[in-house]
């Protein structure tokens, strides 16, 4: 085994997949560059922590499970003029998950609200933030089979580990009463914990309606919004106005 060889499998035992990778050009550019061993040592230790930062950033996006990328760069504001490009972007510091604020955004299929959250959840992640994306449906799924699925146990300890949570469709499928128990002892396990972020196509007023008990519905938005910021989202469907045909 050669000198090289030797030295990349070092690497890889001592898991360090930079060197492991890139052995050869480090040390070549070392050379060219006349480094000293200082240098050298700095150069492999910076290229191993970008490496190790790039690799958790890959496993936090898979672990959230979103259903695709978004970015607000090309979110339609100008389409969508019932919220404040100003206002979202005030949001991507992410102090509020930092502070366990939540996000609510209420309104009409179509207006952006899955977009917004998932743009400012794969943020998040890229900011070295656990998140978890579900939806409603989904959730009330791995809520009721945790105890008899491995999936489903592995779903929720994701949620209860990670720093925000995203649950799409709120309202769009209706639930059972043993559902909506459950739904509220997430959001009461997750209270001044985890920062939730919620889409929904039905007003608070309708809730009650959804949930089946004014009582429950009650003790739920209470925690969902003691700490809140509230976005009404009204207009057309963005996907209806931009309709594509293939002819």
């Amino acid at each position: 085994m050669s000198k090289i060889e030797d030295l990349k499998q070092q690497g890889l035992s001592l898991k360090l997949y930079n060197l492991y990778e890139c052995v050869e050009a480090l040390i070549k550019d070392a050379e060219l560059k006349d480094s000293s061993y200082q240098e050298f040592l700095e150069t492999v230790l910076e290229g191993e922590i970008r490496t190790k930062e790039k690799r958790a950033q890959e496993i936090r996006l898979k672990n959230a499970c979103f259903p695709t990328l978004k970015s607000l760069d090309n979110f339609d504001f100008d389409f969508q003029k019932s919220i404040s490009k100003k206002k979202i972007n005030r949001l991507l510091d992410m102090d509020w998950i930092d502070d366990i604020f939540n996000l609510i955004f209420l309104g009409p299929p179509g207006v952006g609200k899955t977009h917004i959250c998932v743009a400012l959840g794969y943020k998040a992640i890229e900011m070295g933030y656990r998140v978890t994306y579900t939806t409603m449906d989904h959730l009330m799924y791995a809520l009721k089979t945790s105890d008899i699925s491995r999936k489903s146990k592995s779903k929720v300890n994701k949620i209860h580990s990670s720093d925000l949570v995203i649950i799409d469709e709120v309202g769009y499928l209706p639930i059972t009463r043993d559902e909506a128990n459950l739904f509220f002892k997430l959001v009461s396990e997750l209270y001044e914990q985890t920062s939730i972020v919620i889409t929904s196509n039905k007003g608070f007023e309708d809730w009650n309606e959804l949930l089946g008990d004014p009582a429950l519905t009650t003790a739920i938005l209470d925690r969902l919004t003691y700490k809140c910021e509230l976005f009404n989202i009204t207009g057309k469907s963005y996907r209806l106005e931009h309709r594509q045909s293939i002819v």
